[in-house]
């Protein structure tokens, strides 16, 4: 386990560098959206930002002087401290499958910040959650020259005894968009067998126009005027994909699919999730038993790509994002 040290309050600004040759990676300390604790991780093509004040928590994600892709909800936008657990938005990481309280352990408190500035990582670290005796951390490693960042998210088990658990990473994105999916390809080409299920949650309706279902593709569409939540999985999701589209901007994750493992919601290792505020794009290991002072990892690869014209239909899925995402995240 990595030392972590505890963030010292006191000091206004740091500014670290991280070089490769002519490119380099900043780490600057300065206040965001009321908390006044953050640190902002550029490479001058984006921009990411974690606070320190609550968390484990990345508040923003974009390109420099550009918008923020992750969602804030402006009325918990600086909050800190309380026993409730509270949708600060942004990306965040949780335990799956999802249980009330244990999910919803509240992450109000400051955290451990580490900065390792030879390698272009940020560290952070919750304290141990007093209800749920699990330890959040996410290490946040940038390229230096592009637009892409790998994040380590982990489960540390201080309790005392074993729990099955999941590591589960959100990203609250914001107004507009659409969650895309893809479809497992490659298992028969005479298409005779199955080779897909889909996850419905118990208030999905399948008649909602923010759902659609392709032949290759499925996507959930954000709409601010829409009423109610929606949410979908993909089970045996191997394509190790899963994009958010707002206006000419995509943001894709991408991970590892374990075929011979274990995943939550009837075997889910990617879902979405919609309402009138925001679209999820979700992310989930597989399903393992902590022992005692044990952790367990799941790794996302982040990549933000401007497409080069509209994407509209599902023909223009597979013609303008799938080769983006074959060409340029790998």
């Amino acid at each position: 386990m990595v030392h972590m040290s505890r963030l010292v309050c006191a000091v206004l600004v740091l500014a670290f560098s991280i070089t490769g040759g002519a490119a380099k990676v900043t780490v600057t300390k300065e206040a965001y959206q009321g908390w006044p604790n953050c640190y902002k991780m550029s490479n001058g093509i984006i921009d990411l930002i974690a606070t320190s004040d609550v968390g484990p928590r990345i508040i923003y994600l974009g390109f420099v002087g550009g918008p923020n892709q992750f969602h804030v909800f402006p009325e918990t936008a600086g909050k800190m401290g309380g026993t409730e657990w509270n949708n600060y938005g942004g990306h965040r990481l949780w335990t799956s499958p999802e249980r009330m309280p244990r999910s919803y352990a509240p992450d109000n408190s400051p955290i451990d910040v580490k900065v390792e500035e030879a390698m272009g990582r940020m560290i952070l670290t919750e304290p141990t959650e007093a209800t749920t005796g699990i330890a959040k951390q996410i290490i946040v490693e940038m390229s230096p020259d592009k637009p892409a960042v790998r994040l380590i998210h982990r489960l540390r088990n201080d309790g005392e005894w074993p729990v099955q658990l999941a590591v589960w990473c959100l990203s609250v994105m914001e107004k507009g968009g659409r969650t895309i999916i893809p479809f497992p390809r490659g298992d028969d080409p005479a298409g005779l067998l199955s080779n897909r299920a889909v996850v419905l949650w118990p208030y999905v309706d399948c008649q909602d126009p923010r759902l659609y279902m392709g032949r290759e593709y499925m996507w959930l569409q954000q709409d601010p005027n829409a009423k109610g939540p929606l949410k979908i999985g993909l089970v045996r999701a191997k394509e190790g994909w899963v994009a958010y589209l707002n206006r000419d901007t995509l943001f894709v994750k991408r991970y590892d699919y374990e075929p011979n493992a274990e995943y939550p919601d009837h075997g889910c290792a990617v879902e979405t999730y919609t309402n009138a505020d925001f679209c999820e794009a979700e992310t989930i290991g597989p399903l393992e038993t902590i022992d005692t002072g044990q952790s367990i990892e799941h790794v996302e690869r982040w990549y933000l790509l401007r497409t080069p014209k509209p994407v509209k239909t599902e023909a223009d899925v597979d013609t303008i994002i799938r080769p983006m995402v074959e060409t340029e995240t790998r």
